[in-house]
């Protein structure tokens, strides 16, 4: 029996941990590879439309308590991408990661994404540091809304809705997220920061701020997941600051069915097996049958 399977509407995975967009995804090669490493799904870097260089350097900076970026949705544009994505899905499920700035520009990516083989969707109504796009999209429910019901007339694969924590609102947006009809909420994207530098009075990243990730954000993402799971019935995905197996925990404990890493696969690429290894010995020691089991044991 293997304990650490999991499903996220329909879509079943035989291991919960995910590589979270933006980190091992921007080629075939690189997503096939995460498979052998621990990965029960990837999900691609974010694509667009069109390709687009993103943000000059500095764009990324690496602090004690994890990373700061200003990247700018870099990306070869949907078409490009094509041949990365038939690579990718010959080694298991490559969830298709995609950002626009209108609702039928949504679905246009999503249909691509579709014909590609991806097993799913995720929307990127996150990304705080890309002008037009992304968090400025998805702190407004109504916006939200109509883009999920976009896509989910346009595909038949699931679609899932990234969340941002920079925002007041965010049961408000998860509610708008499952009434338009979407599969699942990923929960959390980067938080909204900016490092300065002393010396240059000047702010360190080119774009002045960016997005927080790594073990300082995982309090803040638990949060919203403990939070989202107390109002949603759809499932939910934990994502932000996961380094170790009790930080899996936690997630799936505050109501995540699966969960994604990011930037701990900077400093070690293969930390999704020892998470898995982690987290079965720890099922096993308290007797927890299945994931579904563990699956917001924090409420009860």
């Amino acid at each position: 029996m293997n304990l650490l399977e999991t499903n996220i509407a329909n879509l079943r995975l035989n291991r919960p941990g995910m590589v979270a967009s933006g980190i091992m995804d921007e080629t075939g090669a690189s997503m096939a590879r995460m498979f052998s490493l621990g990965a029960g799904a990837v999900v691609t870097k974010s694509i667009g439309s069109d390709k687009r260089q993103g943000h000059g350097n500095p764009s990324f900076i690496e602090l004690p308590y994890g990373y700061v970026n200003a990247m700018g949705l870099p990306n070869p544009g949907i078409a490009e991408f094509k041949d990365e994505m038939e690579e990718a899905v010959k080694a298991g499920p490559v969830i298709g990661s995609i950002f626009a700035s209108s609702p039928e520009e949504f679905a246009s990516l999503a249909v691509k994404m579709g014909s590609y083989k991806a097993s799913a969707v995720e929307l990127n109504l996150s990304c705080p540091h890309a002008s037009g796009y992304g968090m400025e999209m998805g702190t407004d429910p109504k916006i939200v809304h109509k883009i999920i019901s976009a896509v989910k007339d346009a595909v038949k694969i699931p679609v899932y809705a990234k969340l941002t924590p920079n925002t007041h609102i965010l049961t408000e947006i998860g509610k708008a997220v499952q009434d338009a009809g979407g599969d699942a909420v990923v929960a959390i994207n980067t938080v909204k920061a900016m490092v300065i530098s002393p010396e240059f009075a000047r702010p360190v990243l080119s774009n002045k701020f960016g997005g927080l990730s790594g073990p300082a954000v995982k309090p803040i993402g638990v949060r919203a997941v403990y939070d989202l799971y107390g109002v949603l019935d759809i499932p939910l995905i934990g994502v932000g600051g996961i380094n170790g197996w009790r930080d899996a925990a936690e997630y799936i404990m505050a109501g995540a069915s699966a969960f994604q890493v990011g930037s701990a696969l900077g400093a070690k690429i293969d930390i999704l097996n020892e998470i898995n290894e982690g987290l079965e010995n720890f099922m096993k020691e308290f007797g927890y049958s299945s994931i579904e089991k563990m699956v917001g044991a924090a409420h009860e």
